[in-house]
């Protein structure tokens, strides 16, 4: 089964869609041969890290992503591939797979969670102007697609709360991360030889973009207050700074005098963000608005207990197997994620690791997605393509 994924961006710093990509195109050897048409520029040094065949067409300009070249390129290539998977909304690559495709080849488009609620009440003047380009174009991607792939049911419930106009034939997909390599103790000494100062220290990890969406002030604020109840506590903060807010975080440890327990080391990959996910007590993340998010997978597949806001999709799945914590995504409710990951005697967080781990190959294993997707594409190819008639058996 040959799959094409169209995705604005390949750089690794974009967050989840990229890294999904990426995990879903490892899978070769269970019958998953992918390519990716990218807007990125040909030279772009992070495409050199990627294992499979890319097609960059970039660069781009705008933020809507618009270029001459993809749909020359779909119409000239489409012949080649058994389905098509579009990642993301609100731009061109859309437009362009519904212009290619619809009618002609079956596509699906993953959302990544760009339909949730949170956006149109936390941007009311972006939320009308995509009503425009709901009503000219996505409503109408959407509605050709074979399937809009949600990671949870939440998701797909959560997606039709954005624009009342809707008409799709959505599919719960089970979503996740790669498991890390077998040399977990090599990668936690990769990490701790880079950062030398967490060596023999306990320590929370958020890992993702420092961003606004994911409540990073929550958790400063939060871990400044219970900070005295666990003196030898640490906090490690990993994550490209999408909108130059670490400068007013790093002043908010100032003034708590927490300097020396707060740890800011940018973005990780490979073994080394293994490693800090290995090293790391418990994984946390107090974010408004999650679809899905990948590095809460990752923890698990570390065998590494999350502590997550309710607006994570998959909080809920996670707290009832017992795996991690969940409260809501307010200062109130990250500080009761901290003080019960405090109050956790230490019998009960060894057996939170091995229930994370169970919880990780039970629910959240990336190769039972890739399986999922060509089970809809060998469907799709006996049905009218853009057949909206019923869900399938998967």
């Amino acid at each position: 089964m040959r799959i094409l994924h169209i995705i604005g961006t390949l750089n690794p710093e974009a967050g989840g869609p990229t890294e999904a990509v990426r995990v879903l195109l490892s899978f070769g050897p269970i019958g998953y041969q992918g390519e990716v048409v990218t807007l990125d520029a040909p030279g772009a040094p992070f495409l050199r890290e990627f294992p499979f065949p890319i097609h960059a067409l970039g660069p781009i300009n705008t933020v809507y992503g618009y270029t001459p070249r993809l749909l020359p390129w779909l119409l000239a290539n489409r012949h080649r591939f058994d389905g098509v998977v579009v990642n993301g909304l609100w731009q061109y690559c859309g437009l362009a797979a519904w212009r290619a495709f619809s009618g002609r080849k079956p596509y699906v488009v993953f959302p990544h969670g760009m339909l949730d609620p949170y956006f149109k009440h936390r941007f009311p003047l972006k939320h009308i102007k995509k009503w425009v380009y709901w009503l000219a174009a996505e409503f109408w991607i959407l509605r050709g697609a074979f399937r809009v792939l949600f990671t949870s049911p939440a998701e797909e419930q959560l997606a039709r709360q954005s624009f009342w106009l809707s008409q799709w034939s959505g599919f719960v997909v089970p979503y996740g991360a790669s498991a890390p390599p077998s040399n977990t103790e090599q990668m936690r000494e990769s990490f701790l030889a880079q950062f030398p100062q967490l060596r023999g220290r306990r320590f929370l990890l958020y890992l993702g973009r420092i961003h606004r969406k994911k409540g990073c002030d929550l958790l400063i604020e939060a871990f400044a207050r219970v900070a005295a109840e666990d003196p030898e506590l640490h906090l490690v903060m990993v994550g490209p700074d999408q909108q130059g807010w670490t400068a007013d975080l790093r002043g908010r440890v100032k003034r708590a005098g927490l300097e020396d327990r707060v740890s800011w080391p940018g973005m990780l990959r490979g073994d080394i963000k293994w490693g800090a996910f290995l090293a790391s007590e418990a994984f946390i993340l107090p974010s408004h608005q999650e679809n899905f998010g990948i590095a809460v997978a990752e923890a698990l597949a570390c065998g590494t207990p999350v502590l997550l806001a309710d607006k994570v999709n998959i909080a809920g799945q996670i707290a009832a197997d017992g795996a991690g914590y969940m409260e809501p995504d307010t200062f109130e409710g990250t500080l009761r994620l901290l003080e019960r990951w405090l109050g956790t005697p230490a019998e009960e967080r060894l057996r939170m690791r091995d229930r994370a781990l169970a919880c990780f190959h039970h629910r959240y294993d990336m190769r039972e997605n890739a399986k999922t997707i060509i089970r809809l594409f060998e469907i799709a190819q006996v049905a009218v393509p853009g057949d909206q008639a019923g869900k399938p058996e998967v």
